[in-house]
Order: structure tokens, then C-alpha cells, then sequence
């Protein structure tokens, strides 16, 4: 394992689950990963302050003004500038709200890895993340929910399934206290999804 796996996180708010990743890196327990940078979609969320305290480049990437599809295609490109320009070998979306699309689903095929707080393929596609997936979770009546981390596709988390983490829904559940148990699980799932990645792609070099 002498090739070091270059990763690229982006992030859209507080940065827990980068942390999970920085964490694990501290502690070499991401192996040859090494998180070459960081990359948001929006400023002064608390995720760039955990990059910069551990040493990592981080910079902002925001959509522009334009609309709909050209918006999506024009953010992931910028991304896949910053991804090459960091020699990037794996991109982790970590909490990262945007939409990927055009050239560097390609490119990385086989090297995105998206996680979605749900257990995918149900609570997932455009317009479902963040607590809106939790409070649909609750509304059905579900008895269990969880986290997935799947390969990046063309599609809105449609990707293959790489693992994932399950938790009870508590019938006092609510968002907030589902949202923390599904979290801790994430912190978990992100590494260890990152850790098989890291793996098979060390494989791949030698």
C-alpha cells in the first residue's frame, strides 16, 4: 500500500461526519486514504473550520445563478477541476446537498461515494435529505431507519449500495431524537465505507 488514496470531501454544513473521516485518519485507521481537501457549496459552514483546524485545504465552490440544470452541470465541473487538481483518487460526499452531474460522474465512475440518512432505495431521490427525510420516516410509521453509503450515479441516490447502518424508530421518537441516533451511525458508516473504497482501490495499483 504505497500509493496513498487521495480523498476529496465535500460538505454542505457542520462537518460531522468529516470529522468522523479526520478523525480516523489521526488515528491511521483509513489506512493509505489520505483527505487531500475539502470542498463546500456554501460559506461559513462550520465543516470548512474543521478542515482548516486539521491542516486540510478547504475552499468554496458555490452554484451561480443560473437555473435548474445548467446550475448542477456547472458546479460539478468547477468540482471536477478541484478533484483533479488534488490528484483526487476517491470523492466523499459527506452531508453534501448539491447534486452531482455531467463529466465527473464519468470520470470518477466507480469512485463517488454519496451517504444518505435512510435506508435507501426507500426515503431517497431529489428533494429528500436532511431532516425532511427523517420527518417522511416518522410520518409512515416506519419502525426502522438508518444510514446508507452507495456509489454515485447518474441518477439521485440510485447508486449501488455499499452498506448500511440500522437504528429502531421509537414510538416517542422525534426529528431531532431519530436525526442523533441515524448520526452516530453515520460517523461509523462513512469510515468504514471509505476504509472498503480505500481498500479495493490500493487493489487497483498495484
Amino acid at each position: 500500500m504505497n500509493h496513498n488514496i487521495n480523498i476529496l470531501v465535500l460538505v454542505s454544513g457542520g462537518g460531522t461526519n468529516l470529522q468522523a473521516l479526520i478523525d480516523a485518519q489521526k488515528e491511521q485507521r483509513l489506512l493509505n486514504g489520505r483527505i487531500a481537501a475539502v470542498v463546500s457549496d456554501r460559506r461559513n459552514v462550520f465543516a470548512l473550520e474543521r478542515a482548516r483546524a486539521a491542516g486540510i485545504p478547504a475552499r468554496v465552490e458555490e452554484p451561480d445563478s443560473l437555473s435548474g440544470g445548467k446550475r448542477q452541470a456547472e458546479l460539478s465541473d468547477r468540482i471536477l477541476c478541484a478533484a483533479q487538481e488534488y490528484n483526487t483518487d476517491l470523492v466523499v460526499l459527506a452531508g453534501f446537498l448539491s447534486i452531482l452531474a455531467g463529466e465527473i460522474i464519468s470520470v470518477y465512475e466507480g469512485r463517488i461515494i454519496n451517504l444518505h440518512p435512510a435506508l435507501l432505495p426507500r426515503y431517497g431521490g431529489r428533494g429528500m435529505y436532511g431532516d425532511r427525510v427523517h420527518a417522511a420516516v416518522l410520518a409512515a410509521g416506519e419502525s426502522e431507519s438508518g444510514c446508507t453509503v452507495h456509489l454515485v450515479d447518474a441518477g439521485t441516490d440510485t447508486g449501488p449500495i455499499l452498506l448500511q447502518r440500522r437504528v429502531p424508530v421509537l414510538g416517542n421518537d422525534t426529528i431531532e431524537t431519530l436525526s442523533a441516533r441515524i448520526h452516530h451511525e453515520e460517523h461509523i458508516a462513512i469510515v468504514e465505507a471509505a476504509v472498503m473504497m480505500i481498500q479495493k482501490l490500493s487493489g487497483d495499483f498495484k
